[in-house]
């Protein structure tokens, strides 16, 4: 028999090869850092890094397809594209909180910024268009009749041809530039009849309302308009891309993405991607825009038209 002394020993030895085979099994891998494979991967396919944009909620739904498309030929790139109002846009980009500001109005008619810091690149123009419940079976409405609605002095559809009806009006916010637009060139700049209307942040949620609500009038650009809303004539004149590149029908904006300083690397590429023909013969007219080189004239920030030379 085996003393204790050698049978302990025994123990140890066998304790000692049980640890030394687990150990064999266990590999520590170190963390992934920065210039991995992976990430070399995507920078060769492209470009890397993040650019934000952020604004025109009526130039929202371009930029947001434009950047899907651009992350899948660069997927080490990616772009995020916030809504907020074209005010809100600008005052982002020029504080530097954003690389693009997306925008309806021109920066120099942005109160509290220096416009002469940013970079307009204007990429599409976007027609803006009365909308009413399907409900409403009016389908044309003068300047002055717009104007006097908004304004508080029309408050019932049977005052316009319509139904006996109350009028209600949605309106989106002082920052909105799908709001000064419409109030600059459908409401010849009259002031909106304060405590009479349902404001809503975002095109989205306007048409959402208007639909859902009987009565209801609002604005909207044509690329958020569908079959839930009714878009109205002005003065015999409807809101088509035909109507908008001469002239025809007033109400209609650039839609402008203003950088701070000219743009570099790849900011300046998805810019000039926006500006391919991929995008501006395809995706714009697509998606409810009209190219910038379709049209027949030239407007500047203070609303002055000439023909396009």
């Amino acid at each position: 028999m085996l003393s204790k002394g050698k049978w302990l020993a025994i123990l140890v030895i066998a304790l000692v090869a049980v640890l030394a085979v687990a150990g064999c099994g266990k590999k520590e891998f170190p963390a992934p850092q920065q210039g991995s494979s992976q990430q070399s991967s995507n920078q060769q396919s492209g470009g890397s890094g993040t650019i934000t944009a952020a604004g025109s909620t009526a130039l929202q739904p371009l930029v947001d397809e434009a950047a899907k498309q651009y992350m899948e030929k660069n997927p080490g790139v990616r772009i995020v594209v916030n809504g907020g109002g074209s005010g809100n846009g600008l005052s982002q980009v020029f504080q530097g909180a954003v690389q693009i500001g997306n925008s309806d109005i021109f920066a120099e008619e942005k109160d509290g910024i220096d416009a002469s810091q940013l970079v307009d690149h204007k990429v599409a123009v976007v027609g803006m268009a009365a909308v009413v419940n399907p409900d409403i079976k009016v389908d044309n409405l003068t300047q002055q009749q717009l104007i006097d609605i908004f304004t508080g002095k029309i408050t019932n559809w049977k005052d316009v041809g319509g139904p006996d009806q109350k009028i209600n009006i949605v309106n989106r916010p002082k920052g909105s530039g799908t709001r000064a637009t419409f109030k600059k060139y459908a409401l010849n700049g009259a002031e909106e009849a304060q405590g009479i209307a349902m404001e809503q942040d975002a095109s989205g949620t306007v048409r959402k309302t208007i639909a859902e609500t009987p009565g209801a009038i609002g604005y909207l650009a044509l690329s958020y308009i569908d079959s839930s809303v009714r878009p109205l004539k002005i003065d015999g004149v409807e809101p088509t891309a035909a109507n908008i590149v001469d002239n025809k029908y007033k109400v209609w904006a650039y839609e402008h993405m203003y950088t701070k300083g000219q743009p570099t690397g790849e900011v300046k590429k998805f810019l000039d991607f926006i500006m391919s023909d991929e995008v501006q013969k395809n995706l714009v007219t697509k998606m409810g825009y009209i190219p910038v080189t379709d049209m027949k004239v030239e407007r500047d920030a203070q609303g002055n038209v000439t023909p396009k030379k």
